[in-house]
């Protein structure tokens, strides 16, 4: 059992890690597409509407939001556009620092891990292929298989059903409120990665821990 700050494992035996901005800090480079493809439409987005908003999110919720006058057929192709400028800006995608040295952890340890995300089938793929880590994971979640997404804590829980674990027995790595949410309330302790929000944020979000990335002492001293 291992006891942080009132946070309890019993015997951790799954990480689960989103994927945009927990894996690789991507939001810059969808902030960036999400710009250019609303600037079509005469809609201006900065940092903090991107942060506050649209962050973690799936593109259908964002469309409803942005662009409600679309019907259902243009709204999925405006998403496909956006998504296509993403993959054409990131062609060389950052790995965050520590990630590989946790995923060698954990299968040293026999620990199961998984990628659960609100990306888009293609983006998921095109990500973990450009990182070379489309062999790495046990699972990959990907919440347009489910038909729902985080904040529901539908992802979460149906990474702990694949792997037959109760949410005490696993960790989870968010960086968006959306994803936080999500894995809160699956029950699954939250540790916050600081690439689009505050550590700050991230604990009055309700992550247990709040790192800038997975080099941090605290996460090691937690894993034990």
């Amino acid at each position: 059992m291992r006891i942080y700050e009132g946070a309890i494992v019993q015997e951790l035996k799954a990480l689960l890690y989103d994927l945009d901005g927990t894996i690789s800090d991507t939001d810059p480079i969808h902030f960036i597409a999400w710009q250019d493809c609303l600037r079509e439409y005469g809609i201006q987005i900065n940092e903090t509407i991107y942060k506050q908003e649209m962050s973690g999110s799936t593109n259908p919720r964002l469309v409803a939001k942005f662009l409600p006058q679309l019907n259902a057929a243009e709204g999925e192709a405006f998403a496909e556009r956006k998504e296509a400028r993403f993959r054409f800006l990131a062609q060389q995608l950052p790995l965050t620092p520590g990630l590989t040295d946790l995923i060698e952890w954990a299968k040293q340890h026999q620990i199961k891990q998984a990628v659960v995300t609100n990306a888009p089938r293609k983006n998921a793929h095109f990500m973990l292929e450009a990182l070379k880590l489309d062999q790495t994971f046990d699972r990959v979640i990907l919440a347009d298989d489910l038909g729902i997404g985080k904040p529901d804590p539908a992802p979460y829980t149906h990474a702990l059903k694949e792997f037959g674990l109760a949410s005490d027995q696993a960790i989870a790595f968010e960086d968006s409120p959306l994803g936080i949410k999500s894995a809160t309330t699956a029950g699954i302790l939250t540790i916050g990665i600081a690439s689009t929000q505050t550590p700050e944020a991230l604990i009055k979000m309700g992550t247990t821990l709040a790192i800038k990335d997975f080099t941090a002492p605290e996460l090691w001293v937690l894993l034990g």
